[in-house]
């Protein structure tokens, strides 16, 4: 089993579409990317409000889903495919009406390969986001530095409410064909 931590906005809709890959074992929803620990939601909202932690430069969490999978199954270069097309990756920090930094498009890979992988794959979207009038890419690739589990109510959210709101919307633009290794 291999896990990658992936962000798209707000984790909900992340979760439901990562989730239906097949391949995919398991998605938890929770926290990574920031300068504080333990973080909650409420921390998490409250850290964004907060306008001092932003003049200082430091990070917030952000909302993402933890991606486990079989590799004999569905290969990393896939499950970052779907990533790719499951969310608008140019719009910084924001997805839709979701506005803010914990819910910026962001890869942390846990291996080199995942990094190349993702630099490789963000490469070959951009060229066809590029193509359809699109600016550029602002999904940051980082290192994987620690994961929090989110609340229980954020698992599987949607599921438990099938009515909630997913700011999630892609681009409309289709992965290009991955080229054989």
């Amino acid at each position: 089993m291999e896990n990658i931590v992936l962000g798209m906005g707000c984790f909900w809709g992340a979760e439901k579409r990562m989730a239906s890959i097949a391949g995919v074992k398991k998605v938890e929803v929770g926290y990574s990317g920031g300068h504080y620990d333990h973080p909650t939601y409420e921390k998490v909202l409250a850290f964004e409000r907060d306008i001092q932690n932003q003049r200082h430069g430091d990070n917030n969490h952000a909302e993402v889903v933890r991606v486990a999978f079989e590799p004999e199954e569905i290969s990393v270069e896939s499950v970052l495919k779907h990533f790719w097309v499951a969310h608008n990756p140019t719009q910084g920090d924001r997805q839709g009406n979701d506005i803010g930094s914990n819910y910026r498009s962001v890869v942390f890979y846990q291996s080199k390969w995942q990094q190349s992988c993702a630099v490789k794959t963000r490469d070959l979207y951009q060229l066809a986001l590029t193509a359809a009038g699109f600016g550029a890419i602002t999904t940051e690739i980082a290192p994987l530095d620690g994961f929090f589990t989110a609340e229980s109510y954020h698992q599987h959210y949607l599921e438990k409410n099938p009515g909630g709101y997913c700011g999630l919307g892609g681009t409309g633009v289709s992965f290009p064909d991955l080229e054989p290794e």
